[in-house]
C-alpha cells in the first residue's frame, strides 16, 4: 500500500512539474504569446451555475436511491420467510420510494424556480 501511496504521489508531481515547465517556456509556439482562459464550468450567471451544482446533486441522491431499492429487494429477497427481515426490506423498499418522490419534487421545484429567475 505505501508504495502505491510513493508511486501515486511521484507520477503527481512529475506530470505537474512538467506542465508547468512546458506552460514557462511556451511550448507550441514562439515563447511570447498572450494568454487566454476558457471558462471550464461553461454558465454566465450565478442562478445557472447554481442550477448546474443542484441538479448535479440531484443526479447523485437519485442514484443513491436506486441502491436504497436493490438493497431493500435484496434483503426481502433472502429473507426466507423470517418475518422481521420481509418487514425491513418492505420498509427500506417504501422509505426508498418516499425519498423519489422527495427527489423528483425537489427537482422540479428547482427548475421552476431556475426557470423563473433566469
Amino acid at each position: 500500500m505505501k508504495r502505491f501511496i510513493v508511486f501515486s504521489l511521484l507520477l503527481f508531481v512529475f506530470v505537474f512539474s512538467v506542465s508547468v515547465v512546458w506552460a514557462a517556456s511556451g511550448v507550441g509556439g514562439t515563447g511570447a504569446t498572450a494568454v487566454t482562459l476558457t471558462n471550464p464550468l461553461s454558465v454566465d450567471t450565478p442562478q445557472a451555475l447554481i442550477g448546474k451544482v443542484i441538479n448535479s446533486i440531484l443526479g447523485v441522491v437519485g442514484s443513491l436511491a436506486l441502491l436504497i431499492f436493490v438493497y431493500g429487494g435484496l434483503i426481502w429477497m433472502t429473507s426466507s420467510g423470517s418475518p422481521e427481515k420481509v418487514k425491513q426490506g418492505r420498509d427500506t423498499l417504501l422509505w426508498a420510494a418516499v425519498g423519489l418522490v422527495v427527489i423528483f419534487s425537489a427537482y422540479g421545484l428547482t427548475r421552476f424556480i431556475i426557470g423563473a429567475v433566469k
